[in-house]
């Protein structure tokens, strides 16, 4: 089997490139990255290079620096055609998308077109995973009935967000526009082109080789900054909550779809109603595990941001038999391991 992953550098492409390298030695895995994290999210230090050099191990990994805005990067990275694509590639953060609305628009839903497109004109049937996201429901999910907690909101009447609530009417930040676009036209391939597709929209997703910063990959970046005393800066209140996935529980999802009889897919993903934190539970459990306090200070509330998004996952349950295994201590317990082994990307 021959499988792409863009954005293999990241999180979740290079957790999803090396599961296929090891799943089966005869597989072809082609990773296509611009590496442009750093620069996004204006760090000076390398960060998602650590992945790219991560998966040179790999003997059936091959590694293209390119851009899925690029026509001969994708031509390149698709060669002859490809079984599946995972598309993971995309700018992640909802401030840097105020910031750059145009550049965010490029790359998630240009990039995101751009794929679809390469992949139909080399081969229809190619299987498409599109990595969405639950900023696709905006303020939407935020009419949800809430109670407040001493530590943490909570959802009155409901256990989770589901697929049938509604994506329009509502403000997303031009992130959750962008990521929209290129779920819809995932969705649309599928149905016009009878390509098998599946949108997996996630919660918060975590894992060790993840480069975690303030603007983005919020559980890697209160690690990192309790561990290398490192101020955080909570915006509202520090009650807001969000289920966590840790990133292996999200590859073994796509591989359940690509493996059954599904022609198309759209399904909320996330750990649960059993794997839910808020920020500052989430600090408390730093304090047990790291033995430090967390500098941490206060600020307003961003545009759009759930105070409360947690994923009904139970179509995908039934759908694929799938089920979150990692629990939240576990998986930050892992996580805050490999950032300590890894401290000189950090400090």
């Amino acid at each position: 089997m021959r499988v792409l992953v863009t954005g293999g550098a990241g999180l979740v492409g290079s957790h999803s490139a090396e599961f296929f390298a090891k799943e089966n030695s005869k597989n072809e895995v082609i990773v296509l990255d611009n590496l442009m994290r750093s620069q996004i999210f204006g760090y000076d230090k390398d960060s998602v290079e650590f992945n790219w050099n991560y998966l040179k191990n790999y003997k059936n990994i091959e590694r293209i620096k390119g851009d899925v805005r690029n026509d001969k990067d994708l031509s390149k990275a698709i060669g002859k055609g490809v079984d599946v694509i995972i598309h993971t590639a995309g700018q992640p953060g909802v401030p840097s998308s105020v910031r750059m609305p145009k550049e965010d628009f490029s790359i998630n839903a240009f990039g995101t077109l751009n794929v679809l497109e390469a992949a139909r004109k080399t081969s229809k049937e190619t299987v498409i995973i599109y990595c969405s996201t639950n900023k696709v429901y905006g303020e939407n999910v935020d009419k949800f009935p809430l109670e407040e907690l001493e530590k943490r909101y909570a959802f009155k009447g409901v256990s989770g967000v589901n697929e049938e609530v509604s994506t329009d009417l509502t403000g997303h930040t031009p992130y959750g526009v962008s990521k929209l676009v290129g779920d819809l036209y995932v969705q649309e391939y599928s149905h016009i082109y009878k390509m098998k597709t599946a949108v997996f929209r996630m919660s918060c997703t975590y894992g060790t080789r993840q480069f975690g910063f303030e603007d983005q990959g919020w559980v890697a970046w209160f690690i990192i900054a309790t561990l290398f005393n490192k101020p955080i800066t909570i915006y509202g209140n520090g009650k807001q909550v969000r289920d966590m996935l840790y990133v292996d529980d999200l590859v073994d999802a796509f591989n359940a779809f690509i493996n059954s009889d599904l022609k198309r897919g759209l399904f909320n993903i996330g750990g649960g109603p059993d794997n839910t934190i808020s920020l500052l539970e989430f600090l408390d459990e730093l304090k047990l595990l790291i033995y430090k306090k967390p500098q941490v200070d206060f600020a307003d509330w961003r545009p759009s941001d759930q105070k409360v998004y947690i994923s009904d996952t139970k179509k995908l349950e039934s759908a694929l038999s799938w089920k979150a295994k990692v629990s939240v201590k576990e998986g930050i317990r892992k996580l805050s391991e490999w950032i300590k082994a890894n401290e000189s990307y950090f400090k």
